[in-house]
């Protein structure tokens, strides 16, 4: 396919998906065109390539880039040149803005489909690269979890490690990869590509906020909400009352908050943000071991939820009184200790309880899951007491934010080449098999007959059981009976006055 073709054949299938209108055609070749440093045209019309996506048409385009030497073959410079050829396709914030905003007025889900499309045929959202994730359910005494291997981020080259290394200046703008000002930013070393980046504001408590999705989406419609202000991350009764407010403008969304500390929290604690969408996690799923009365809020039912993690489930018809109820037991926690099972409130000044809370609409009512936290680390548990332990570090050690907590596991790139060593090994195909993992390994052969046909599922299961126990260890009451009394003094010290 000549560079002609490629270009007729994007222009073709952005107005196929609605992207341009035809009339847009002549304008966008011509910027095109200029991105390419070209002076001339030759109208070949669009390759035959019907199955052929705008991510693929865009990969030709920055070949032709890189081959005529516009761009040098560094990851950065093909990022921005990538984000650059799609921002032509796009029309300005304002207008996606009104859409939204027309679309909402007819119904919410009109809006965030537009958006979403937007998003996706727009190549913010990298789709192609996703689809290179490994993703499989688990059974689990919990329910199906949702296992993933992450692919889809792309690896740096050695220059551009050594560009990023040697990048000394200091730069502030924007101050990090949430912040609003990223919308448009062209990019640079050391910062992602963002020209093909659009965000709609939305009014949250009278503060301005802003909906985008996740450039490498774990679910359907994976959302980031994020505030106007670079600020910290805080969990607090205005986040409750942000989150309730945002459910109940997006109903079929729920809105949940990675923890405000280290070790429990997320990957961005500089910048408060949250994140949605519209997927059910097999915590949502799960049912309640107890129900209990909160005495200050009969408006609100509570229980505790059958999970690996410790979590409280409130569920009312009342948002205020939801809200006052979560606030409640917010503000419990961060001061509760129960030496008897590791939890201490604060080292010094230092405090170590949190939350990591979760809103959805059920049923007509609001529902707010709040998993309780602690970051507390030891001797023994150097990287956190409430943390992964050492014996699953093979399959996570990384922090448990958000998603995790929900049930859907994120689990690095190496166990790609890992768990197929690791099934020819269970195969007895090699007896060779990655240190970490031998252990685990022989666990599996021992316990199971394994053939062909069933060694997939095995180790599928077997990796849902090892997600099973990292969340088992970010659980602060443990799910035994010492755990449960724990978690019956901390529903006892709700209720006192």
């Amino acid at each position: 396919m000549s560079v002609f073709q490629t270009i007729a054949s994007l222009i073709d299938k952005a107005i196929s998906t609605g992207l341009i209108e035809r009339q847009d055609a002549v304008y966008v070749r011509n910027q095109l065109l200029g991105l390419l440093k070209m002076n001339d045209y030759q109208d070949e019309g669009p390759a035959d390539t019907q199955q052929t996506s705008i991510p693929d048409f865009v990969e030709e385009l920055v070949g032709y880039a890189v081959e005529n030497q516009i761009i040098e073959d560094v990851l950065d410079e093909k990022e921005i040149f990538s984000a650059n050829v799609m921002n032509i396709f796009l029309p300005k914030p304002s207008a996606v803005q009104q859409t939204f905003e027309a679309k909402y007025r007819e119904r919410a889900e009109q809006a965030t489909d537009y958006f979403y499309a937007l998003s996706k045929d727009s190549n913010y959202i990298q789709m192609k690269r996703i689809s290179k994730n490994i993703h499989f359910k688990a059974d689990t005494a919990y329910g199906k979890m949702d296992i993933t291997i992450n692919l889809s981020k792309p690896e740096k080259d050695p220059e551009q490690i050594r560009r990023e290394k040697e990048e000394k200046q200091a730069i502030g703008y924007p101050q990090c990869v949430l912040c609003r000002e990223n919308e448009g930013y062209v990019g640079r070393i050391g910062h992602p590509a963002r020209s093909n980046h659009r965000i709609v504001k939305i009014s949250l408590e009278d503060e301005n906020w802003y909906l985008q999705y996740s450039p490498y989406v774990y679910y359907n419609e994976h959302s980031i909400v994020l505030a106007e202000e670079h600020r910290e991350m805080k969990i607090d009764r205005q986040t409750f009352l942000r989150l309730t407010a945002f459910v109940e403008k997006f109903p079929h969304y729920f809105l949940g908050s990675n923890a405000d500390l280290p070790i429990v929290g997320g990957s961005i604690l500089s910048h408060d943000h949250y994140q949605g969408g519209r997927y059910q996690f097999a915590m949502e799923a799960a049912g309640k071991t107890a129900t209990f009365s909160l005495k200050d809020f009969p408006a609100v039912q509570a229980g505790i939820v059958d999970w690996p993690l410790s979590v409280i489930r409130l569920s009312s018809p009342d948002r205020m009184e939801l809200v006052e109820a979560a606030t409640h037991i917010l503000q419990t926690w961060r001061n509760y200790e129960d030496e008897h099972v590791a939890i201490i409130a604060y080292s010094g000044g230092t405090p170590h309880n949190t939350v990591t809370p979760i809103v959805r609409m059920r049923d007509g009512r609001l529902e707010m899951d709040i998993v309780l936290r602690n970051n507390r680390t030891s001797e023994q548990h150097p990287l956190g007491i409430f943390h992964p332990h050492a014996d699953v570090h093979h399959i996570k050690r990384e922090n448990i934010g958000l998603i995790e907590v929900m049930g859907l596991a994120v689990l690095p790139a190496r166990l790609k080449s890992e768990l197929e060593e690791v099934k020819r090994f269970l195969l007895e195909e090699t007896e060779a098999v990655p240190n970490h993992h031998r252990n685990w390994a022989e666990q599996i052969k021992r316990n199971n007959q394994i053939h062909k046909e069933n060694v997939g599922a095995i180790l599928q299961d077997e990796v849902g059981r090892k997600f099973t126990k990292v969340l088992e260890d970010a659980g602060v009451f443990k799910r035994d009976e010492q755990g449960s009394q724990a978690f019956q003094r901390f529903i006892m010290a709700l209720n006192q006055d």
